[in-house]
Formats: C-alpha cells, structure tokens, sequence
C-alpha cells in the first residue's frame, strides 16, 4: 500500500454502446445494446439507457430485447473500437511507463513511476486533465479512481461511474471497504460469494470478523489469506507495463447445431485464418493448435497439437486444425466451435508442415478446391447459418436474409455513391436499411435498397471526432505537494 493515491484505474464508461452513440447521431441518447444478434447470441456492451430496462453485459440477446425491445441491436465493430483504445492507451503512455491494459476499455497506471503526480492534489489533478483529454480527443467519456493500491483504485473507477473521478485518501480503506459487498474483492466470483454466503459472509467487513483462520479453513491457505489481507485494504500488486499474451484465439457460436461434416470443417478451417490474421495482427507466432469444440449438450472438448516450432502460416494452421477436428465425434450436433495457438513467440521456425504445404503442387491445389466447391457454395461461411429441417446431415442452402446479415450486419458502415457515408439499420427480404449520418452531423435520413445495389458498398468506420485536439505535449508539469482542496470537482472518499 502506498501513502499516496498515486494509482490510477481508468474504464471507459459503456465503451461499445457510447462509441456507437457518438458514432450515429440518431442513437443519442437512447438505449443501444451491442453484441451477438443471433439466437444464441450474448450482450457485450449496454448503454446506460438500455441499463435502466435491467440489460447488462453478458446476458442472452434474446431476453435483453424482451426487456427492452425498442433499444437499438447492433454487431460490434472492433475496428473502430481498437482505433478509439489506442488513442486512449496513448494518452495513458504519456502520463508514466507503466502502463497496464486489462482490455480495450480498462487500463491501471503508475503516476508515481511518471513523475506526474506523488500526492493526492496533484493526482486528483492528472485525473481530472486525463478525463478532459480523453473527451477532446475521442469524444467519449471515462471514469477515474485513484488510490495507493490496484485493488481500490479499481473500486474507486467503479463508484466513480458514468464519467466521474473518485480519489480515496490513504487511511480510509477500511471505512470504505467494510460495508460493500464480497464480490467486490478480487478473486470473489459467483461461486466463492455463495460459499461464503453460506457461511453468513456477505459484506467485506464480515470477512474481517471471521478472521484469517476461517477464511484458510473455508478457501484454503493462500486463497484465504489473499482474501483476508484484501478485506482490510492491503494489496501489493505492481502496475505492470507487459501484460504477455499467452494465447490468441477465436470462436463462433451458431444460431442452430451444424450436424453436416464437410460444413463444420469449413467453418473450423475460416476460424483457423481468423485465428492466425489475429496473430499476425500482434506480431507473433504459436507452436500449438487448439481446437474447441462445444457439442449440443453443451459438453465441451479440446484437442491440441504441438508443432516442431513456432508458426504463423495460415495452412498450417488449418491443417493442424482439421486434423484435430478428425478425432472429435460430432454427430450429435455442434453449438460452438474455436480455433486457438498457444506457446507463442515473436519469431517463426521454418516447419516441417509449412513446407510440405509449399510443396503442394497446384494440380492438388484445384483438386481439392473443386471437391469443397459444392459444399461451401451450399454451407455459408457466415456466423449465423441455421440447420434446415430434415435431413440433419443435408447441406445448408443460404437464404437471402442470411446472405444480407453477413454482408450488411446491423450498426456496420456503409458508402453510397449518391447519399454518402451511413450505417446499417437493418436487413432482410432481400432489403437492406439504411442511415445517412455521420459523426457530429445531425440525425439523418433512413433509406432502402436491394442488397445487390451496386451503388452501395460495405466502408470503415469514421473518426468519432473529425479534429482532435493536439495532446502531444500534455501533460505540462504539475506543481507537487500541495494541499488543500482541488479546484477539479472531483470526489474523495471518505
């Protein structure tokens, strides 16, 4: 614990749900709700009006739109969302070298490492101008808590939500901790809050009560004693500036059980070029292939495979893939495949698989594509195909609404030749809605046309804020060691 709060924890408030909100002019404030729109699909981001009907992340999609039916549906579009991260993470780099990402949205940093603050006026002061330069530059908001520890400058940003600043003074922590809930300790999930709740633990003060001891006879010795030192405030944990990613993976879950092999091979295969376009993306390269594969009772199986060195060849990865897919009975029905690597590196080995795939001859090559031609002309490639009645084991033949949901999926960017820039409202019926508007522009005309307009094209997002104001000299120096009550507005606890 640090004697000053000199820890800063900022979370961008509904980062998703707000970045769309500034992106279309139409959605302000009203609820917007971003996640998977399919049957089986999940909420990741609420705007905060969509919160007021009771939507939150990570409920089904399917009972957030029972609740608030009138809200806004839309697919994320990461591109824009790692575009606004960096900007942000940029500003973060400017304030200390320890910086510590937990996702897009969430990073810790060490102000005191920076020379950017060494007490609590002046952190309440970087707090309040990283507040304002996130605004200027982004147009979105975020919350602050600053304090001598990770644990409770996280709590704090919590507390501090939607776009405030909340400094909890050393010394405090105790008072402050006491009455909230178990679950606001790190470590305390679902299942320890129910096992402590059976033993009459509910708020962090009752965990002080019952002690050390009981807490090691109830969680084991060093779960226990984390959870003790915890409920009274201590928390050691570094801002650490290298978070290293152990793996890089990614997995679709389908509206309706695939039960055709040759489909499910297909769509294991585009997962695995998913998979290695996302490690490219970071720069590095993986020795093990994981496969995932989630059958329709929801029994879950991996396989892997461990190369003879590190790779980033989309073929050897497919193949690995495909092989490991060989060994997996999916006769029941599939809800959920993944494709993952592990054992990553920041250099690549030649391979043994990597070169026998060079070595294919292109008379192989063409065979084989012609022996998956039917198949895939038949099975969509797409997130959200469906299983037709009957035959469990027939192709798929794909609707025009399935093809409209892949190429125009709902809240994504479109360009026309004649109306310009504009977003996706919705498609179907061989239909795709659409909205003319553009960041900081007024709410804009909707208009319909045929999912093969040739005048209408899928385009990237834009800037949420056209001139960002010029951050590359801030922050200015701080005067250090004052006292007294900051002019910021911001909050302090207690």
């Amino acid at each position: 614990m640090r004697a000053a709060p000199t820890i800063l924890h900022l979370d961008m408030d509904a980062f998703y749900a707000s970045a769309e909100q500034a992106a279309k002019p139409s959605l302000r404030g009203k609820p917007v709700v971003v996640g998977g729109l399919g049957p089986r699909g999940v909420v990741a981001t609420a705007s905060y009006e969509a919160r007021r009907f009771g939507v939150h992340s990570a409920m089904p999609t399917a009972q957030a739109r029972r609740l608030a039916p009138n809200a806004a549906y839309l697919v994320p579009r990461f591109q824009l969302y790692r575009t606004v991260s960096d900007q942000v993470m940029q500003l973060l780099a400017r304030l200390s070298p320890l910086v510590e990402p937990l996702s897009l949205d969430e990073a810790f940093v060490d102000l005191e490492a920076g020379g950017t603050a060494d007490d609590a006026a002046s952190a309440r002061e970087i707090g309040e101008q990283l507040r304002t330069a996130i605004k200027a530059v982004t147009g979105l908001t975020g919350s602050v808590g600053l304090a001598g520890s990770k644990m409770l400058a996280k709590i704090a940003s919590e507390e501090a939500k939607p776009d405030g600043l909340l400094l909890i003074e050393p010394g405090t922590e105790r008072a402050l901790l006491a009455p909230m809930p178990v679950r606001i300790l790190p470590g305390v999930g679902p299942a320890t809050a129910d096992h402590l709740r059976r033993a009459g633990m509910t708020t962090v003060d009752d965990l002080v009560e019952a002690g050390e001891d009981e807490l090691v006879r109830l969680l084991g010795k060093a779960h226990g004693g984390s959870l003790h030192r915890m409920a009274f405030g201590y928390d050691d944990r570094p801002v650490v500036a290298e978070r290293d990613a152990k793996s890089v993976s990614v997995e679709d879950t389908f509206d309706a059980d695939l039960h055709d092999r040759v489909r499910i091979r297909t769509e294991v295969e585009r997962l695995a070029d998913r998979c290695v376009q996302r490690l490219r993306g970071a720069g590095r390269s993986g020795r093990t292939v994981v496969l995932k594969v989630r059958r329709y009772d929801f029994s879950t199986l991996t396989r892997s495979e461990t190369l003879r060195g590190p790779t980033d060849d989309p073929t050897v990865v497919r193949e690995a893939a495909a092989r490991l897919l060989e060994a997996v009975d999916t006769t029941g029905g599939v809800r959920l495949l993944g494709v993952g690597v592990t054992g990553l590196a920041d250099y690549t080995q030649e391979d043994l698989f990597a070169q026998a795939a060079g070595e294919r001859t292109a008379a192989e090559e063409a065979a084989r594509e012609a022996a998956e031609e039917p198949a895939q002309a038949s099975a969509p490639a797409g997130d959200d195909g469906g299983e037709p009645p009957g035959d469990p084991g027939a192709p798929v033949p794909e609707t025009a609404e399935q093809r409209a949901a892949r190429r125009w999926p709902a809240g994504h960017d479109v360009l026309h030749e004649t109306y310009g820039h504009g977003w996706v409202q919705g498609s179907g019926v061989g239909r795709v809605t659409v909205r003319f508007e553009e960041p900081g522009s007024t709410p804009g005309r909707v208009r319909t046309f045929r999912i093969d307009d040739p005048d209408l094209r899928p385009a990237d997002p834009l800037p949420l804020v056209r001139d960002p104001v010029d951050y590359s000299s801030w922050p200015a120096s701080l005067p250090k060691s004052r006292s007294g009550p900051s002019s910021s507005g911001g909050e302090s606890r207690p």
